[in-house]
């Protein structure tokens, strides 16, 4: 199994964006999405430290002054990212090429602004207003610091009691204990809940139904910080009340913020696909499939790989044991036409630990745990080691 694309630890970030304009009413534009994003610009006239920069203005359109030098973050090359006004893009032709630049404007019907685009190696072109949430969303990330999204693997049953909840959290203890940012999600409101799974039923922290009114954006330090920590891990499960659902945006908004912090995401996935667990799938990198090496699970499992494929982009089995006369892993892979991701040997003693309290993956030396952590070393291209 090779890496999966966006594997890979959260890249440093954060910082101040720059704007440049002269354009009093796009400047203004600007600085009321950088506040709804919850960031304090720098505002120049053209690229600090060029003659003509001007005076600036530090996160405020009426004064200040964070001047025209190119110290700390206000500098091109140092600002994690550029927002140049329509106005301004002749003044910054011949500034040095980066990443992170974009030409902003209202009228931008002029058929020459793509070539102004291309002169100041702009990423992409944005009109205001049809593209203020997609402005909102690039500089909100900038101040979270968000590098390389989390690589995010969902687990389904196959068929009725296949271990998906316990292979789920196992991932995520074994990923949390290999030094990965990790967050386990339950998305299965009718599974008993994951924090029971970990022992933290009465751990302080928000649930699913907190999240239920969550429209848009959801801060991805926000929500980390508020969900309970178990396990050096973050716990994102249903409370023992009686509700159960939660509107699909709600769900996409929760789970895209757990993405945007990067490290490992792992999401316990109920077997029926609604369309707040199809939000969820179209979220994730990798989903695995666990299925019981006998037939009668492989023909229920045809059936939920079915609806997972209408929108999940990977699929891939895991077979959980066999009995006797049972079929081989191959054999379940292929009859459901899915690449095998591996087996779980059935282990022998592990429904006794976890009724004591013992979180699956927790011993180093079970067979599930050595799964664990030799999936998390193929998919990450990890070589460390994971203590027990």
């Amino acid at each position: 199994m090779g890496r999966i694309a966006g594997a890979g630890r959260t890249a440093p970030g954060g910082g101040r964006p720059l704007i440049i304009t002269e354009d009093p009413v796009l400047l203004d534009d600007l600085l009321r999405l950088c506040a709804a994003a919850g960031a304090e610009p720098h505002v120049h006239h053209a690229v600090p430290g060029q003659s003509g920069a001007g005076t600036g203005v530090s996160g405020d359109a009426g004064g200040g002054g964070s001047g025209g030098g190119s110290g700390g973050d206000a500098g091109w090359e140092s600002a994690p990212l550029v927002l140049v006004g329509d106005d301004a893009a002749r003044r910054v032709r011949g500034a040095p090429r980066r990443d992170g630049v974009f030409l902003v404007g209202r009228e931008l019907d002029d058929p020459l602004v793509w070539q102004r685009a291309l002169e100041i190696g702009a990423e992409e072109v944005l009109r205001l207003p049809d593209a203020e949430g997609l402005l909102v969303d690039r500089i909100a990330d900038v101040v979270e610091g968000a590098g390389r999204p989390a690589l995010a693997v969902g687990v389904i049953g196959g068929s009725g009691g296949a271990g998906a909840s316990t292979l789920a959290c196992a991932l995520a203890l074994r990923a949390a204990r290999a030094g990965e940012r990790t967050i386990l999600i339950d998305g299965d409101p009718l599974g008993g809940g994951m924090d029971v799974l970990l022992g933290g039923e009465a751990a302080e922290g928000l649930r699913w139904p907190d999240f239920a009114g969550s429209r848009g954006r959801v801060g991805a330090g926000a929500l980390e910080e508020s969900l309970p920590e178990l396990h050096a891990l973050r716990v994102l499960s249903w409370d023992r009340g009686d509700r159960v659902v939660v509107p699909p945006a709600a769900m996409r908004s929760v789970v895209a913020a757990a993405r945007r912090r990067g490290g490992v995401v792992v999401v316990d996935l109920p077997r029926r696909v609604d369309e707040a667990v199809a939000e969820v799938l179209a979220q994730l990198d990798l989903v695995l499939m666990v299925v019981p090496g006998e037939l009668r699970a492989v023909a229920a499992a045809g059936r939920v790989a079915a609806g997972v494929r209408m929108v999940a982009r990977d699929v891939r089995v895991v077979v959980r044991g066999r009995g006797p006369g049972g079929l081989d892993a191959e054999a379940v892979a292929g009859l459901l036409g899915a690449p095998l991701a591996g087996e779980v040997p059935v282990e022998v003693g592990l429904p006794g630990r976890v009724a004591e309290g013992e979180p699956p993956g927790a011993q180093g030396r079970g067979a599930l745990a050595r799964f664990c952590d030799g999936f998390w070393q193929r998919v990450l291209g990890s070589a460390q080691g994971v203590t027990a």
